[in-house]
């Protein structure tokens, strides 16, 4: 709780102690056989203890020539129930909307939690460690790529980079949400956030401060309240012109009728108490606090689990989300290529990976690496003989042309060894094709397949039992690798060979054929993702293993490539909005039903208060129900 509501608590606990015995004595013994200033100035004491800076806010604000909102509504309700003798009512009016006010504070700070917690994963300094082997303690943004730094037990990782010495266990669940802590050794790449549990390990930076996960996490979480929905942006407009119509509104009730019933005294000062009544009930607290509180409750709930929503607005898109696109590699798969088959002749396929993996040694693509893996794990000789290989050209998107022993190499796609006159023999299995040619003769085909994610098919599963209608998949591979992902993934539809710009294509056929009321969300990881991710209705990249144009470019972050954390964040997104309609419709039901009694003059002030104060309360509550992940966790 921050000094500020310290105080309000403080100041509204002295106002009840004050208020309850003279509200006791007032309706036991009353205050007639009393001056009529006395009483004011009796129940004036309360009354300004709780709400002086609700007056003197009023005062500024009208002075500065904003006039219609809550505070002007509550200094003109209780100071005129204080002109018409209602003393009790407009100093109980004053308290329990500061009551309501300390409310609302406690629940944005709890609702802030999830957030917040965020805002404390950046470490402000880097231990450096220096030629001479010394440690000195410098600013994270002074810390130059390619530093090696130092982190100690109990310390947040300050930079991304790669662990060069030690291991540890870290705790993630600052980024990721999970909670078990993960071992990392020598090797292992460290994302800035995490926080070290136990030993001491060294990590030589890839990143600058200013471009590691913990600094673009937290630009989003700055970035991600401006961004509002469309209800929330209606009830702002909806508060602008309904203050002034009800304080007009308020106004007229007090005057005409009494003139035209050409009452008496007491007829003005009954007319003058409705007034003042439909001004405490009208007041839209209720509403403009509790629909941002639940969109923010509902972000706080999915940082929680490790996904990082930008903006309100896409919890409300979310929430309608009926098509998912899927890009394949790295996204429902884990990105690691692995040689699954050589098709060779007979006792050859040591050669085969022997000339690969020295043709490949130059390059550092995935596949590439998966063929020099293979090699070293499958063949006898463990070492990569690179001595072999000379004028090597590699063209993007065909492969590699080089010498080996001073004969022709080619190692690529059908279309390089066309192009050299090499017949291929096509295979038509699953997987990305690598032919292989050597001293003018065809030598044999490396099939390469990437590993599927165990959670890929349970997701859309789970996505479908929650509306989801279609899932698709874009993907640049091959048509027979692409079947064979969809129908393991238990996607509906793909569309194999795509070409960056005729993804974007695909996707604005789907957007096309969606109905009206009904997103659509791409889901992707890769450079060539971002068009498709910013065109999308909610564009989700994964955090980990995502580039950072990706993760830039889409509205939600997945922050530990965990699939499944899709259907969590879909179903914190519905409950969201269930709870923000439950809160509009209870609240303006309750407000224009004592609106009515108050106009006929069945409500007195105390109704007032309820509709209020009572409901502003129960719809914060409401709205911090969003918080709860507890259900959520369970998928």
């Amino acid at each position: 709780m921050t000094k500020k509501l310290k105080k309000l608590r403080i100041r509204v606990i002295l106002a009840l102690v004050i208020y309850i015995p003279l509200f006791i004595f007032n309706i036991t013994e009353g205050f007639e056989n009393y001056s009529r200033w006395l009483s004011i100035c009796i129940f004036a004491i309360p009354y300004l203890i709780a709400g002086y800076d609700v007056i003197r806010k009023a005062i500024i604000n009208i002075s500065h020539g904003h006039i219609f909102d809550e505070n002007f509504l509550m200094m003109i309700a209780t100071v005129a129930a204080f002109i018409v003798g209602e003393y009790p009512e407009g100093a109980a009016v004053m308290i329990f909307y500061q009551i309501g006010e300390l409310f609302q504070g406690y629940a944005v700070g709890k609702s802030r939690d999830g957030i917040s917690k965020m805002m404390d994963i950046a470490s402000e300094y880097a231990n450096v460690v220096n030629e001479d082997g010394s440690i000195s303690l410098e600013d994270v943004d002074d810390v130059e790529i390619g530093t090696t730094i130092l982190v100690k037990p109990g310390e947040i990782v300050p930079i991304d980079g790669v662990i060069i010495e030690g291991t540890s266990f870290i705790d993630t669940s600052a980024i990721t949400g999970e909670s078990l802590p993960r071992r990392v050794e020598t090797g292992d790449e460290i994302i800035s956030g995490y926080v070290n549990k136990d030993g001491y390990f060294k990590v030589k930076t890839t990143k600058a401060y200013e471009d590691s996960t913990v600094a673009k996490i937290l630009e989003l979480v700055e970035e991600a309240s401006e961004k509002k929905t469309k209800v929330e942006n209606f009830i702002t407009k909806f508060a602008r012109i309904y203050t002034p119509i009800v304080t007009i509104s308020a106004l007229v009730l007090a005057i005409i009728p009494p003139i035209i019933l050409g009452g008496d005294r007491q007829t003005w000062s009954d007319w003058i108490y409705r007034a003042c009544i439909f001004l405490v009930i009208s007041c839209p607290c209720a509403l403009v606090i509790s629909i941002p509180l639940g969109f923010f409750s509902g972000i706080g709930a999915s940082s929680k689990i490790g996904v990082l929503i930008k903006g309100s607005n896409y919890i409300e898109e979310l929430s309608k989300l009926k098509i998912i696109a899927f890009d394949k590699t790295g996204t429902l798969t884990k990105g690691e290529f692995t040689v699954t088959e050589l098709i060779v002749r007979k006792n050859e396929k040591e050669k085969l990976l022997y000339l690969a993996s020295a043709a490949e040694s130059y390059s550092n693509h995935p596949i590439a690496e998966a063929i020099k893996k293979a090699y070293t794990q499958h063949t006898t000789n463990k070492t990569i003989d690179t001595s072999i290989i000379s004028k090597v050209t590699e063209k993007a998107g065909y492969g590699i042309t080089c010498m080996a022993n001073d004969k022709k190499l080619l190692i690529g796609n059908e279309t390089l060894l066309n192009e050299n006159g090499i017949k291929v023999e096509a295979c038509n299995k699953p997987g990305s094709h690598v032919y292989v040619a050597y001293d003018e003769e065809f030598l044999g085909t490396i099939i390469i397949n990437d590993i599927i994610k165990e959670e890929a098919k349970r997701t859309n599963q789970i996505l479908k039992t929650i509306g989801v209608q279609k899932s698709v998949m874009l993907t640049g591979d091959r048509p027979n690798s692409a079947a064979q992902i969809a129908e393991t993934a238990g996607i509906d539809e793909y569309h194999a060979g795509l070409l960056p710009q005729e993804k974007v294509e695909r996707l604005e056929e789907l957007l096309d054929n969606r109905r009206e009321n009904e997103s659509l969300a791409y889901v992707g990881d890769g450079v060539n993702d971002a068009p498709v991710l910013m065109r999308a209705d909610i564009g989700i990249a994964m955090g980990v293993m995502g580039s950072g144009s990706a993760i830039e470019a889409a509205d939600i972050v997945i922050m530990d490539d965990d699939l499944i954390k899709i259907p969590k964040a879909v179903n914190i997104a519905k409950r969201t909005m269930i709870i923000v309609r439950q809160n509009i419709v209870f609240t303006l039901a309750i407000k224009f039903a004592i609106l009515f009694l108050g106009v006929i003059g069945v409500a007195n002030m105390w109704e007032a208060v309820f509709a209020d104060v009572g409901v502003c309360v129960i719809a914060i509550l409401n709205s911090m129900r969003a918080m709860n992940v507890k259900k959520i966790q369970s998928i």
